[in-house]
C-alpha cells in the first residue's frame, strides 16, 4: 500500500527497524532565488527510546520530516532495533534512538535528539548498515569501522566488548572491501578478491620470515597472499584465484586446511542426501522385479536350449517358443526398454509385462528346465495391439536413425569429395611451382655459363694488354737510347 503523505515525492532511500521506518525523502528547496534538491530525512511508528529523532517518544502515524537534521542532505538511512542512522552525502554519520550498548558512536550524546559521529568526521563514509544493536560503516578508503554491541563476535575485532565509538576493522584493512551489510547480530562484508603484489611485501604472510636467494615468492592462489615457497608448498583444488578449479593450484598451508576439510563436508553432505532419499513405499514393487528378471532369465533359458539342441542335433520345443511372434515383441520391449529408459511401474507397460508373463507360462508349461510354479495371471485386460504399437515406434525410430546416419554420411562424402578437390588443385599448384623451379634453375645455369666465358674473355685480353704495354715500354725504352747517341755524335762533331 502507498504511503499517502509521500506520494508524488521521490523517495531516495527506505529501511526499516522493528517498531519504526525512516526514508529518505527528495524535496526542493529554494536559497537565494534558486531551488536545489535535498535529501531530508522522514520517519514514523514507535517513537519508543527517541528512535524517530524528534526529541520525543510519540508514535508518528505519518511520515514526519526530523526537523533538527533540516540543515543536512541524506541520500542513505539504516534502522536498528531501536536506533537510525543516516548518511549525508558529505560523508558525515547522524544517529538516534537508544545508547545502551553505545549504538550512536558518540558517548556524549543521551540519545533524545539526533546526534553527529564526531570520531569518524575526519573520513568520508559511504556505505552505513545497522544491526540490532550495532552500526557498520565503510569509508571511501575501503576501511570499515563498527561500533555498538559487541556480543558474538559481531564487531569484528576479536572480542565480545562493546564500542562506543567507532573502532576500525584491523582485520578488514588492505582488504579492498567494497560493500558491508549488517544481520541482527553479525556483520559481512564484500572484499574484492585479488592478488597481493610481492613486491609490497617484504616477508611471507604465513611465517614472517623476510624474502631472499633461497626463499623465494609465491602468491596462494586461494587468498592471494604473498608466501614462501616453504610455506605453499602443497596444492589444491577449487582454489578461489586459480585459473582452472578442476586443477590442483599452489596454496598455503591455512587455505590448504580449509580446502580440503569444504571438500570433505561437502562430499559427506552429498553421501548424506543420497542415503536420505525417501522411497515411494516401504517394500519394492514386485511388478517392478518381475519384469526386470523376466528378459534377463528367459534368453539364458533360450541359450541353455539353443545350445542342448545344437549338441543333440535336433529342434526341442523351446525353439517353437523362440520363433513365437510374441517372444519377438518381448525382445523389442526389452531394447526398447534398456535403450529409452521406460518406466516399468507406468500403467501402460504393466499391460504389457502381462502379456509377456502369459506368453512365458504358455512356454513353461512344456519347458523340461521350468521348476517354478507359474505366477497367478493378472485379470488385467491385455491390448493386443500394444506390442504391435511399440514394435512400429521402434521402426519408425531406427528408420529415423537409418535417416539421420544416411544424411550424415552423404554430408560426410562432400566433405571427402570437397578435400579431394582441393588436394587436387594443390597438387596441380605444386606441379607448377615445380616447373618454374625448374625453370629458374636452367636460368641459373645459363648464366652461370654466360659468366664464366666472360670471365675467360676478360682474362684473356687483361694478358693481351699486359703484353702490349710491356713491348711499349720496351720501344719506348730503345727510343731513348737512339736519341741519347744522336745527341752525342752532334756534340763531337761541334768539339772537333
Amino acid at each position: 500500500m502507498e504511503v499517502e503523505s509521500l506520494s508524488g515525492l521521490k523517495t531516495i532511500a527506505v529501511a526499516c527497524g522493528v517498531w519504526h521506518t525512516a526514508a529518505v525523502v527528495e524535496v526542493i528547496v529554494t536559497q537565494s532565488s534558486s531551488s536545489i534538491s535535498s535529501g531530508k530525512l522522514f520517519t514514523w511508528g514507535d517513537g519508543d527510546k527517541h528512535r524517530l529523532g524528534h526529541g520525543d517518544k510519540e508514535p508518528r502515524l505519518k511520515p514526519t520530516c526530523v526537523a533538527s537534521l533540516i540543515d543536512y542532505d541524506f541520500y542513505r538511512i539504516a534502522c536498528g532495533h531501536s536506533l537510525t542512522v543516516g548518511l549525508t552525502t558529505s560523508g558525515q554519520v547522524l544517529s538516534m534512538g537508544n545508547t545502551v550498548y553505545g549504538q550512536l558512536g558518540n558517548p556524549r550524546s543521551d540519545g533524545k535528539l539526533p546526534c553527529l559521529v564526531e570520531d569518524i568526521m575526519s573520513e568520508h563514509v559511504v556505505q552505513v548498515a545497522c544491526g540490532s544493536y550495532h552500526v557498520a560503516v565503510l569509508t571511501n578508503k575501503s576501511e570499515v569501522y563498527t561500533w555498538g554491541k559487541g556480543a558474538n563476535g559481531r564487531l569484528g575485532h576479536g572480542d565480545i566488548e562493546d564500542r562506543k565509538i567507532p573502532t576500525l576493522v584491523e582485520a578488514l584493512r588492505d582488504r579492498a572491501v567494497r560493500h558491508i551489510a549488517c544481520g541482527s547480530n553479525f556483520t559481512a562484508a564484500i572484499c574484492q578478491h585479488k592478488w597481493v603484489s610481492g613486491s609490497e611485501q617484504s616477508q611471507c604472510a604465513s611465517c614472517r620470515q623476510p624474502f631472499g636467494f633461497t626463499r623465494k615468492r609465491h602468491n596462494c592462489h586461494n587468498c592471494g597472499l604473498v608466501h614462501c615457497n616453504a610455506c605453499t608448498s602443497r596444492k589444491a583444488l577449487r582454489a578461489a584465484l586459480a585459473p582452472n578449479p578442476a586443477k590442483p593450484y599452489r596454496v598455503c598451508d591455512s587455505c590448504f586446511t580449509k580446502l580440503n576439510s569444504a571438500a570433505y563436508s561437502s562430499t559427506i553432505n552429498q553421501n548424506k542426501r543420497k542415503e536420505a532419499v525417501p522411497r515411494h513405499s516401504g517394500e519394492s514393487n514386485p511388478d517392478t522385479k518381475s519384469a526386470k528378471a523376466i528378459v534377463p532369465s528367459n534368453l539364458d533359458m533360450i541359450r541353455s536350449l539353443d545350445s542342448k539342441a545344437a549338441k543333440q542335433g535336433k529342434k526341442t520345443d523351446a525353439l517353437s517358443f523362440l520363433r513365437n511372434p510374441q517372444m519377438t515383441s518381448l525382445l523389442q520391449l526389452r531394447d526398447i526398454a534398456l535403450s529409452g529408459g521406460i518406466d516399468l511401474n507406468k500403467s501402460v507397460p504393466r499391460a504389457v509385462r502381462t502379456s509377456a508373463v502369459r506368453s512365458l507360462n504358455s512356454s513353461r508349461a512344456v519347458s523340461p528346465f521350468s521348476r517354478k510354479p507359474s505366477p497367478p495371471r493378472s485379470t488385467t485386460p491385455v491390448p493386443t495391439t500394444h506390442g504391435l504399437s511399440i514394435a512400429k515406434t521402434a521402426a519408425d525410430s531406427l528408420a529415423k536413425t537409418n535417416e539421420m546416419l544416411n544424411q550424415e554420411v552423404e554430408r560426410l562424402r562432400a566433405q571427402v569429395d570437397n578435400l579431394r578437390h582441393r588436394c587436387e588443385l594443390q597438387e596441380l599448384e605444386l606441379q607448377k611451382s615445380a616447373k618454374k623451379v625448374q625453370e629458374a634453375m636452367t636460368l641459373v645455369s645459363e648464366e652461370s655459363a654466360k659468366s664464366k666465358a666472360a670471365k675467360e674473355v676478360i682474362k684473356s685480353l687483361t694478358g693481351q694488354v699486359i703484353l702490349i704495354v710491356l713491348v711499349l715500354l720496351y720501344l719506348l725504352s730503345y727510343t731513348d737510347a737512339v736519341a741519347n747517341g744522336i745527341l752525342v755524335l752532334v756534340w763531337f762533331c761541334q768539339l772537333s
